[in-house]
């Protein structure tokens, strides 16, 4: 009833809105050219913002704008379970039938990057939604003392993630992260031009 009495075409910031449809906000634009510069790069990028500010729509545009001949996209969530859950996801996820013991499933894990990467000439691109396991992370995406990177991370969250890296048992991780973005809510102005140009009836 709400579209009819504001003459909306369609339900405005919703989910269901695809990435060809994306409303080119400033900070949606800069959020983009960070994401292209990880790309270009590999390593590991930071990605923060509070809720609803689109972190998560930006990521499904980065992810589809990828070649899935090129690249492997994962996404891990962890709202739940330990660092074994957490291993063993990651192992899944590079097609690997999860070991038992954790010092097995790191060495699963970073043969199994160094196998898409080398062998099949894909580069694995990884999307962390939780920061339970920083450290671990720290330790499972060092490859050769940081000497190659062969995937692409994007560790996404709330902006307090950004002050959880300064910490000083997190400070090896926060030197190896390439790319930082915060991205900012709509002004007030960019939130009118959005509704002209893709809500309102014509």
């Amino acid at each position: 009833m709400y579209k009819s009495f504001y003459f909306l075409a369609k339900a405005p910031f919703s989910k269901d809105i695809q990435p060809s449809e994306a409303y080119l906000s400033t900070d949606y634009q800069g959020a983009t050219r960070a994401l292209n510069y990880l790309q270009k790069s590999n390593g590991i990028g930071l990605l923060i913002g509070d809720p609803g500010v689109g972190k998560t729509f930006t990521l499904r545009s980065f992810k589809e704008s990828l070649s899935q001949s090129l690249y492997q996209v994962m996404y891990f969530p962890l709202s739940t379970g330990g660092v074994m859950d957490f291993y063993r996801g990651l192992a899944y996820g590079l097609g690997e039938e999860p070991k038992f013991r954790k010092v097995d499933l790191f060495r699963q894990i970073q043969q199994g990057i160094e196998r898409l990467a080398g062998e099949r000439k894909i580069t694995p691109v990884f999307n962390m939604a939780k920061d339970a396991f920083l450290q671990d992370i720290a330790i499972l995406f060092n490859f050769q003392l940081d000497s190659t990177n062969p995937f692409i991370l994007v560790l996404s969250g709330l902006p307090h993630l950004k002050s959880r890296l300064v910490l000083n048992h997190h400070r090896p991780l926060s030197q190896r992260v390439i790319m930082k973005y915060e991205i900012q809510p709509l002004s007030k102005e960019e939130v009118s031009a959005y509704l002209i140009i893709n809500m309102w009836v014509k």
